[in-house]
């Protein structure tokens, strides 16, 4: 496959960094060239609190990922969440001049463009514009407008905006790992990605990915994203409390969450007891793993809360009946034992673990088909389709007429480049680059 099928996900989270490199394979299936995961120390709660330290976890990342796939990486699509995101819904509408011609991609483009000039509060801009349904001259209820007539173009639009700073920080840090964003995607529209199905989008369903320091929430219903929402607690807020709640270290609380962790605390009986041991010569501690449970029910009880009310927010009371594929886990939390019966149990509604093993080819590193690399999938799943909507384009090469009198810097500082026809695509190689501007010139000469 060529170079340019390659692409690089990039996913910045509370307790790690994943790196993924992969294309598709003959079979539509996606090839792991190679990963490389770093602990993330600059990260809280989706957003770079120590700029130093996140470029520190992406670039050893990066190295692990380059040294595993062998691939050099300059470019990547970066996943963005955090509590400062959030979401609205809002209708526009373009009146096209020529009624009489069908609708094209650049009257929908245009009409996206639109809404990015909507002013929005202080320090916020605005990272997806997502079409749900159209309307074409007051006929309602169209999926799919390009290739009909109209006149007027009208759109419900779901908006995804988030704070300036945090967004900048990120491209801050991925620019100081000597990289490229090609793009961005909200993380939970990137677990979307990996782990549903078509069908449970188009049924209803609502996606909900614990990570390390939030939880995000993304609800589809018709095969349309309808309602994304970011929940400020995670996994590492159960970390916490089990270290308050027992007085031991934060690095023994999370081995003892995953471990011997259960969101059912009636599956423990009161004898079971794990001993943990004592720092510096001190007497190991004795942990109650009912009294465990305990702590994960209360904390994990207060995010289904939260995830339930983003449910009837988007459709009230009414929500859960029409999300009829329920609800899908996904993300480093939802490993934990028994989460799955405990949402069923508090929110009445069904209930699956999600995979991203669907996606990838057989044999490819085991290891990623982990809940916990959802994100980072997904984001290497949305880079793939970017390469395959803007494929890299060879250009036709002729043999010159003659010799090269002046060295290719002189033949580049002559190129005018005064139409869009004339600009160079920054993917080209540097060989493309100089044949296009060495055409150019002999068009000027004559």
């Amino acid at each position: 496959m060529e170079q340019g099928e390659i692409a690089i996900g990039l996913d910045i989270g509370t307790t790690k960094i994943v790196t993924i490199v992969g294309r598709k394979n003959e079979f539509d299936k996606i090839e792991i060239l190679g990963f490389g995961k770093a602990k993330s120390l600059g990260v809280q709660r989706g957003v770079v609190s120590n700029i130093t330290q996140t470029i520190a976890s992406i670039k050893h990342a990066i190295l692990v990922a380059e040294t595993d796939s062998g691939v050099k990486i300059d470019n990547c699509v970066v996943g963005i969440a955090g509590q400062h995101i959030r979401s609205l819904q809002h209708s526009d509408y373009i009146l096209r001049d020529h009624a009489q011609e069908v609708i094209t991609q650049a009257d929908v483009d245009l009409l996206v463009q639109n809404v990015h000039k909507l002013v929005m509060l202080p320090g916020e801009e605005i990272i997806h514009v997502l079409p749900q349904e159209f309307k074409i001259d007051g006929e309602p209820n169209i999926s799919e407008p390009i290739g009909m007539l109209g006149r007027r173009l009208e759109a419900n639009l779901h908006i995804v905006v988030g704070q300036k700073a945090a967004i900048g920080n990120i491209f801050s840090c991925v620019k100081n790992s000597n990289l490229q964003v090609s793009g961005i995607t909200l993380e939970p529209l990137a677990s979307a990605e990996a782990v549903l199905s078509d069908e449970e989008r188009e049924a209803g369903v609502c996606l909900v990915d614990i990570g390390g320091g939030t939880t995000d929430v993304a609800i589809f219903k018709d095969g349309i994203i309808r309602h994304t929402a970011v929940i400020p607690f995670g996994g590492n807020v159960i970390t916490e409390d089990i270290k308050e709640g027992c007085s031991i270290i934060e690095k023994q609380s999370e081995l003892l969450k995953m471990k011997f962790g259960s969101a059912w605390p009636g599956e423990n009986s009161d004898n079971e007891i794990v001993s943990i041991p004592g720092l510096r010569g001190r007497e190991p501690k004795e942990i109650s793993l009912k009294m465990l449970s305990k702590v994960i029910h209360a904390r994990l009880v207060e995010i289904i809360d939260q995830v339930y009310l983003e449910v009837k927010n988007y459709g009230n009371d009414e929500g859960k009946k029409k999300l009829i594929a329920g609800i899908v886990l996904t993300g480093g939390g939802s490993q934990l034992k028994h989460i799955k019966q405990l949402f069923e149990y508090e929110t009445g509604m069904d209930t699956r673990i999600g995979y991203p093993n669907e996606h990838l080819g057989k044999g490819d590193k085991p290891e990623l088909e982990s809940p916990m690399y959802s994100t980072a999938i997904g984001l290497l799943m949305k880079g793939i389709e970017e390469n395959e909507k803007h494929p890299t384009v060879d250009v036709p090469i002729d043999e010159p007429a003659g010799p090269i009198d002046a060295p290719i810097e002189e033949v580049d500082e002559k190129i005018p480049v005064s139409s869009p026809e004339q600009k160079i695509e920054t993917n080209t190689s540097f060989f493309d680059k100089w044949v296009k501007g060495f055409m150019n010139f002999l068009a000027n000469e004559d």
